[in-house]
């Protein structure tokens, strides 16, 4: 034993990591000196209308177009200083006729329009790898390709949900905007193996999943800010926004859902000052909240904005995580019935006509196993979706900004 207490410290030899490029060469074009101080509105004019209504969208992510070796909207995004400035996303226009035009077609190069109700849709796809990927991912392109909507914002994205999603056949009809470094990453891996090889492993500081929207209506530019306080690595995309905000940890001590609950309301608070706050004349702020109004309260809705499901549907839970609906959260989890996902909007010169859940059915057949070894069926999620619609109002007079 004296033997052994005498013996001299062993010493650990640490060997260099290789490093892997993750980044394809790029040179993106000289910053700017003109950017502007705060964001800018979108417009969108009614063909004839004297005084259209503007629909606004920002992005306030840290967003590049997916892809950014041929995308004049990511060089734009490249100039910019990361986290630096407050991000728009500028939508060129919706031709009266439903079909999506720019303006430059329209001959209009300051204006676009909008005739028509337009389909927003936010869901958390679940970032689960243990859970079906492969066939909950390809069910959740048929959702979308049954709704059709405008604009889609994803949360809990992750780089294989990306590549499963790309496959689907309405891919195309959309534009994608997702975290700059997140689109480097998916690109490099593009590059290395062609799509043919796995996912190479992601930095270590990277995150592992993401916010992700996708738009018919043609986007200009945009660029972004994160949320100052997250630790998650959570921020705004979007006037259309989406977010997803500070999580609670279910079991953690009544200290830490105090801390989440205080990051939460200040990310909620902070969303809708950028996005109202700044000029902005209609917006709508959708995602996963991950609120809870019984540990959160109220959400902070200033004078002017809505809740559209409190607004459509009061009285009806609209429970978009809910353990006793949702067959694959049967087991393992405490009952739980919880409103996370919402749009919250602030559009005089729209309509919110209706709002709806979706994504109750089961696959049929596929089963996964659970951690606990349990075989449950399998939804396209552990989120429901919601699809909100809105249309303008009639008679609609917005100045022009």
């Amino acid at each position: 034993m004296a033997a052994l207490l005498s013996r001299p410290p062993r010493r650990l030899i640490r060997f260099p990591k290789p490093q892997t490029l993750l980044y394809p060469a790029l040179t993106p074009p000289s910053p700017p000196h003109d950017l502007p101080a705060s964001i800018l509105p979108l417009r969108f004019r009614e063909s004839g209308w004297s005084a259209p209504p503007q629909w606004q969208l920002w992005q306030r992510a840290l967003c590049t177009h997916s892809d950014p070796r041929s995308s004049g909207t990511c060089d734009a995004g490249l100039a910019a200083a990361a986290g630096a400035s407050p991000d728009v996303a500028q939508v060129s226009g919706v031709g009266a006729n439903g079909a999506h035009q720019t303006a430059a077609e329209k001959g209009d190069p300051e204006t676009s329009v909008c005739s028509k109700a337009i389909k927003i849709m936010t869901y958390n796809v679940y970032f689960g790898q243990n859970m079906e990927l492969h066939s909950r991912i390809p069910a959740i392109g048929d959702i979308i390709q049954h709704h059709s909507p405008d604009l889609i914002c994803l949360q809990e994205v992750t780089p294989e949900i990306y590549g499963l999603l790309e496959k689907s056949d309405w891919w195309a009809e959309y534009k994608c905007f997702m975290p700059r470094e997140m689109a480097y990453y998916i690109e490099a891996e593009k590059v290395r193996s062609n799509m043919v090889r796995p996912f190479m492993k992601k930095k270590r500081n990277m995150r592992s999943y993401f916010c992700m929207q996708m738009s018919k209506l043609p986007v200009d530019s945009f660029r972004g800010v994160p949320f100052s306080n997250s630790a998650m690595g959570r921020e705004l995309s979007m006037a259309n926004g989406t977010s997803h905000l500070e999580s609670p940890r279910r079991e953690a001590p009544w200290w830490d859902h105090n801390m989440s609950r205080n990051k939460r309301a200040a990310q909620a608070k902070e969303s809708l000052m950028l996005l109202g706050g700044r000029g902005s004349r209609n917006v709508i702020f959708c995602g996963d909240m991950n609120w809870d109004d019984k540990i959160d309260g109220p959400f902070p809705l200033p004078d002017g904005w809505v809740d559209a499901w409190a607004e459509l549907k009061p009285g009806e839970g609209g429970w978009t995580y809910d353990t006793v609906a949702n067959a694959m959260l049967s087991k393992g989890y405490k009952k739980l019935q919880l409103r996370l996902d919402r749009f919250v909007c602030k559009l005089p010169d729209f309509e919110v006509q209706k709002v709806k859940e979706f994504s109750h059915k089961s696959k049929s057949g596929k089963k996964f196993s659970g951690t606990w070894e349990w075989m449950l069926p399998v939804l396209p999620s552990d989120h429901f979706g919601l699809v909100l619609t809105i249309a303008p109002r009639d008679g609609s007079s917005a100045p022009l900004e």
